[in-house]
């Protein structure tokens, strides 16, 4: 089962997440909120986790069009990209496909969708 768009980087942890806002903002995508896994995990349970971290990105043109299509797609906004570090020291980088979230509960919003896939995808290339 593929989870989303998914990448291994020979890069590590750090230089992925430095990264990766530059790549978002080559494809219309500001970062609008940032989950610290491992430290929300160790605050609460106390439990140490590996480096990971989730990175809430928007593309406002294409969200406000979808909006536009439908109201409650904002209980799938904004499109999340993750960035974990491997036990190797690489990174590992997936944003969510929303040709498999969006598209799928929406006809709709299939062609929305599937540029926000295709832009996401180039994002991922790109780090």
């Amino acid at each position: 089962m593929t989870t989303g768009i998914r990448r291994e980087l020979a890069i590590g942890y750090d230089e992925a997440l430095a990264r990766l806002p530059e790549a978002l903002k080559t494809e219309g995508f500001g970062v609008l909120t940032e989950i610290d896994i491992a430290a929300t995990l160790k605050k609460k349970l106390d439990v140490d986790f590996r480096r990971y971290k989730i990175l809430g990105a928007c593309n406002p043109a294409l969200a406000h069009k979808a909006l536009g299509i439908m109201l409650e797609i904002g209980v799938m906004l904004p499109c999340n990209v993750i960035v974990y570090e491997r036990d190797d020291g690489g990174a590992t980088v997936v944003a969510i496909d929303p040709a498999q979230t969006i598209a799928a509960h929406e006809p709709a919003l299939a062609g929305i969708a599937a540029e926000v896939r295709e832009r996401l995808a180039r994002v991922i290339d790109r780090i």
